[in-house]
């Protein structure tokens, strides 16, 4: 095998195995938890458009930048959307303490 073979076979692996424990992961999270994980998530996707930037900036090929704005793009509206849910779901426990229903 080549080493970009290679390399694609192990970024393959790692992609299944990261599919697989996340679907774990999160399927086994209860309801009460939801709003931390949220949170945590938001910071993995900000990780991710740091290393979307990256790969962008580095513009190898037209293929990678086309690529790497699309994570890029992704990537904040996976973040911007995550944050605006996490504040919808806080406030609505805002409102349970201030003598709401």
């Amino acid at each position: 095998m080549t080493p970009i073979e290679t390399q694609t076979v192990y970024g393959m692996y790692v992609f299944l195995l990261a599919a697989i424990i996340g679907y774990y992961v999160i399927h086994k999270v209860p309801p009460l938890l939801h709003t931390p994980l949220m949170a945590a998530t938001n910071a993995i996707s900000a990780i991710c458009v740091v290393g979307a930037l990256m790969v962008t900036g580095a513009s190898e090929s037209p293929a990678t930048t086309i690529i790497g704005t699309i994570a890029i793009a992704s990537a904040v509206t996976n973040v911007v959307g995550g944050f605006l849910i996490t504040d919808r779901m806080l406030k609505m426990f805002n409102n349970r303490k201030k003598g709401g229903k």
